[in-house]
């Protein structure tokens, strides 16, 4: 037995041939801070970028994003042959109506060289100006935060990094749990303190305070992920069979609308069908005289009207069909979800298809969308940011101040984890917890099927050096 001195405390350290759990969960937590703790900061950092997306973009983009209040508005067909005309060879696959009066009018257009965001003036037909779709900072900030700009593979890091983030709270937690020590120091930094005990206090107290809302955040983030949050979403979001009754039905789903820089559909509809128009559906009489034949699409208009009608709320898009058989999709994902709305619109007939809103989620597909809505800060307005901002700085000052202790703790002259105190009974419980988080979230249960073979063969070789008479 040695002695090693913990918060000032002179305490005994069991035998290395016989570790506890609070030796295991030490480690892991190391393991865990050392996976988690980049993608935390990256997270965090992105995530206060567009949490404050309106008002950076009222800052950034207030020229393109405003315009004066005239008389009358000219129609989004109007507004659309306007833009076709200045990019003659550019594909428009989405038109974003104004969001109020002195909003502008907006269309997703596909160039040769990029896909761009066009402004227009829904009064005068003027062209604002032109953002690229891709490269500006709330796209870059979305992209690196949901799949660091690398795709599929960035998206299961993401994902992965999400998971051992619930095992670095947990095993934090364990850690932390009160055993006899000084109650004021648990739940109140000593700032009088200096050096290691007092980022040690920093990183307990803001880990412990800050623990519940980063479970919130990392499980309502993980919602969106390309693998668990795909599997949580066909599990749980189950439509009445009789809305797709005699509605053809095309092999993609809504959710394939979605990009990486860009939210069309809500998280709830994403695994609906998305229906195909009939070319030899019977136009309706409204449909037919404003038409004039019956091969004609469905006008720009009399979509943005028939989404009016239903009481869609202002912020949503219409994505224009793709192919003969495609649909005209009216989407909103609000910041109150009780607001969403997801059409699907023949470009024939102009029959609405499908309408799928707040009153067609189950139950689970309602609780996700208002945690999402509260990770994003939209729900309650400023307070919501302001909440979420501090969630994010608590989650920043814990990194940071982790690899701090880290950094003083750490074994001199190499890598590895600090010393640590071993004198606590197994909490067995703990690891069931385990158990249930790698069932529950399989990256994290595969990436625990590689790491726990290498940390016992560490282990007992490291014990074995440490008995080895010298």
């Amino acid at each position: 037995m040695g002695d090693i001195s913990i918060s000032g405390q002179s305490v005994a350290t069991a035998s290395p041939a016989k570790p506890s759990f609070y030796n295991l969960a030490w480690r892991w937590h190391f393991y865990a801070g050392l996976l988690v703790i980049p993608f935390l900061i990256m997270l965090s950092i992105t995530g206060i970028i567009y949490l404050f997306k309106p008002q950076l973009d009222a800052l950034m983009y207030g020229d393109l994003l405003q315009v004066p209040v005239a008389e009358q508005r000219i129609s989004a067909d109007q507004q659309l042959a306007l833009v076709k005309q200045a990019y003659p060879h550019g594909s428009i696959s989405q038109y974003l109506p104004p969001v109020n009066e002195q909003g502008s009018a907006q269309f997703v257009v596909a160039t040769a060289d990029a896909t761009l965001n066009v402004f227009v003036n829904p009064y005068t037909g003027d062209i604002l100006g032109t953002q690229d779709a891709q490269d500006n900072l709330q796209a870059i900030a979305r992209k690196l935060h949901g799949e660091l700009m690398i795709g599929t593979v960035g998206d299961r890091l993401v994902e992965l990094a999400a998971g051992w983030g619930i095992v670095l709270v947990l095993s934090g937690l364990y850690l932390w749990w009160p055993r006899g020590t000084s109650k004021t120091a648990l739940f109140w930094p000593r700032l009088a303190n200096r050096g290691r005990l007092f980022w040690r206090d920093i990183h307990a107290v803001v880990g412990f305070w800050g623990s519940l809302l980063l479970l919130f955040m990392l499980l309502t983030g993980m919602t969106w992920t390309g693998f668990w949050g795909a599997k949580f979403a066909g599990a749980w979001n189950h439509f009445p069979a009789a809305m797709w009754d005699d509605i053809p039905q095309s092999d993609k789903l809504a959710g394939s609308l979605n990009t990486s820089t860009r939210q069309t559909i809500a998280w709830a509809a994403e695994v609906t069908p998305l229906p195909e128009s009939d070319p030899h559906a019977e136009h309706n009489g409204h449909a037919q005289m404003q038409m004039g034949k019956s091969s004609a699409l469905v006008s720009l208009q009399q979509v943005v009207e028939s989404a009016q009608a239903r009481g869609v709320a202002p912020g949503y898009s219409v994505t224009l069909p793709k192919g003969e058989r495609g649909v005209y999709t009216v989407a909103v994902f609000a910041d109150d979800p009780r607001n969403d709305a997801t059409l699907h619109i023949d470009q024939y007939s102009g029959k609405v298809l499908a309408d799928i809103g707040w009153k067609d989620y189950g139950l689970v597909a309602k609780a996700v969308e208002s945690g999402v809505m509260l990770h994003e800060g939209k729900m309650f307005g400023l307070a919501n940011q302001l909440l979420m901002l501090v969630v994010c700085l608590m989650i920043l000052l814990s990194s940071v101040s982790g690899l701090v202790l880290w950094w003083k703790r750490r074994p001199q002259g190499r890598f590895g984890v600090p010393p640590m105190r071993h004198d606590l009974p197994i909490w067995r419980g703990a690891i069931v917890i385990m158990v249930v988080v790698g069932c529950l979230f399989p990256l994290v249960g595969a990436s625990l099927l590689v790491i726990a073979p290498l940390d016992w063969l560490f282990s007992r070789r490291r014990a074995s050096a440490l008995l080895q008479p010298s």
